[in-house]
């Protein structure tokens, strides 16, 4: 139970409170005792140093850790004491990041039948020395793509609905699937 408590994501905000990075809870809390990020209380916005999460009491709702002589609640957002910079953060060209980027939709058609039933489509075929790349590869119902088979959209005469770009980082690229509400009080977009 405290390895799965450990292990959770914790959001990582800068100085002016704008998503960084997402921690465990374990670097999130040696961040804390570091004195480099203060624990943001998502209900009410105060923060907190170390000192005073050790004093604050979990409530009978709250995720905890148990140590020896105490317990200590799960921070969800922690704010950087000293950086205030957006780091320029390269996401990761996978299956999974193109599934999150393309919202699970299908860019020729626009249908959302299911990650069973979608595919990842070169815009420009291998075939024609399309590369995997961020601006090269979609998502496609299994339909629109068996209709493209291995030519680009306009010799398919098939519209792109929008333009494949490589994504900027947001919380939703973290490899973790867990979702966390109080997240949503500082991510500007649904992660």
């Amino acid at each position: 139970m405290v390895a799965q408590m450990i292990d959770r994501p914790t959001l990582v905000l800068n100085r002016n409170w704008q998503p960084v990075n997402v921690a465990t809870v374990a670097r999130a809390l040696t961040m804390l005792w570091n004195d480099t990020a203060r624990v943001v209380d998502p209900v009410d916005y105060q923060t907190y140093d170390w000192h005073d999460w050790m004093q604050l009491r979990p409530g009978d709702s709250d995720l905890f850790i148990q140590a020896v002589r105490l317990r200590l609640k799960v921070p969800e957002v922690v704010t950087l004491t000293g950086y205030d910079e957006l780091p320029v953060a390269a996401v990761t060209f996978s299956r999974r990041n193109i599934f999150k980027r393309d919202h699970y939709t299908c860019h020729y058609c626009g249908v959302q039948p299911g990650s069973e039933e979608l595919t990842i489509d070169h815009v420009v075929p291998r075939a024609q020395g399309g590369e995997s790349r961020w601006d090269n590869c979609v998502l496609a119902c299994v339909a629109c793509n068996k209709r493209k088979a291995d030519r680009t959209p306009d010799q398919a005469k098939m519209r792109l609905r929008k333009r494949p770009i490589q994504p900027t980082w947001t919380p939703r690229y973290a490899a973790h699937e867990l979702r966390i509400e109080s997240w949503s009080k500082f991510v500007s977009e649904a992660y």
